[in-house]
């Protein structure tokens, strides 16, 4: 690998000071060699070497690594060990409300890396507002090798559609093959989502569903004025079935509880999508950060409803049960 191919030496400087910080605790918290180092950030273990030799010339580590990703990185370790996941990152939070443009950043490279794939790929989105800055972030870039498709309806019960729906937006970025759903989110009947499902191009989404290896979805609480109610996709007396009934988030319009158990109901009976399961053969990412989201993503982890999160440190640290002021505590929590 030459200087001008190797990721180490032709990132900006912030951000290699930040691959390099994230490389250090690897090495000296993580216990990784430097082989694995390498895999796990997608670089030579030549790099790895030198991104762990710039850590210690720029003083990032002393006892510990003096770098906010540290905390992050021990958050991720945290809850990976809890939940069983197979990829976490937990980037640093703007403030109090959450870090929704850092998370956006961070599920963008995570996509890229999947969209620059050789060989061909199925993935899947459903909506959301971090799933539109997600794909606002995404690179133009030439891969239309790839089938990208929509989990859900893009459709709200008046018929109005949903402006976070981004699996258009993601194909014009990156050229791959469009499957969109044109159904509302939430039928009015029971017959009527049946009809919807009996179309052909519903079928053809269907089999994508099981070819699908990456799955990213937008994951949504229940509560008022929450994205699902927001967009008018339930009325407020289906919210609040949904609550009695124990719902704490949502993904693709399907709602969930606490244990990240599909809620019973009217509401989920007549969900036109696709119902993201517990499945070890592909990787389904839940993105979110912020104080409503905290329930939702605890949920989806606990269930195996996503294998794999992309959050923010605050969202992560209540998750945990870390406080703020664990946080800030010197030497970490």
């Amino acid at each position: 690998m030459t200087e001008e191919t190797d990721p180490a030496r032709r990132t900006p400087p912030g951000d290699r000071l930040e691959q390099a910080a994230r490389a250090a605790w690897l090495y000296y918290i993580g216990g990784r060699t430097q082989d694995e180092i390498a895999s796990e950030l997608t670089i030579s273990r030549q790099a790895a070497q030198r991104l762990v030799s710039l850590a210690l010339s720029e003083k990032l580590i002393k006892f510990r690594v003096d770098h906010p990703i540290a905390a992050c990185m021990a958050l991720s370790q945290s809850l990976t060990q809890r939940y069983g996941l197979r990829y976490c990152e937990v980037v640093p939070s703007a403030g109090p409300a959450g870090g929704l443009a850092a998370v956006a950043v961070a599920g963008s490279r995570y996509l890229e890396r999947w969209f620059s794939h050789k060989a061909p790929q199925v993935l899947a989105v459903s909506t959301g507002q971090t799933l539109r800055a997600i794909a606002a972030e995404l690179p133009p870039m030439a891969a239309p090798q790839h089938k990208l498709f929509s989990l859900c309806g893009i459709i709200a019960a008046n018929g109005r559609a949903i402006a976070s729906e981004p699996v258009m937006s993601m194909a014009e970025r990156t050229g791959a093959q469009c499957y969109p759903m044109p159904l509302p989110v939430v039928a009015s009947s029971v017959a009527e989502r049946e009809l919807l499902q009996s179309q052909r191009a519903f079928h053809t989404l269907r089999d994508l569903m099981a070819e699908a290896r990456c799955i990213m979805v937008g994951v949504g609480g229940v509560a008022w004025q929450a994205p699902l109610h927001a967009s008018g996709c339930i009325s407020d007396s289906e919210l609040t079935e949904l609550i009695e009934a124990g719902a704490v988030g949502e993904i693709a319009g399907w709602a969930y509880d606490a244990a990240g158990c599909y809620v019973p109901g009217s509401v989920n009976e007549r969900v036109t999508g696709l119902a993201v399961l517990s499945d070890a053969s592909r990787t389904t990412v839940g993105v979110g950060a912020g104080p409503s989201k905290v329930a939702a993503l605890a949920g989806a982890m606990s269930g195996g409803l996503i294998n794999a999160v992309i959050t923010d440190e605050l969202t992560a640290a209540a998750i945990l049960g870390i406080g703020r002021n664990e946080l800030t505590r010197p030497g970490g929590f």
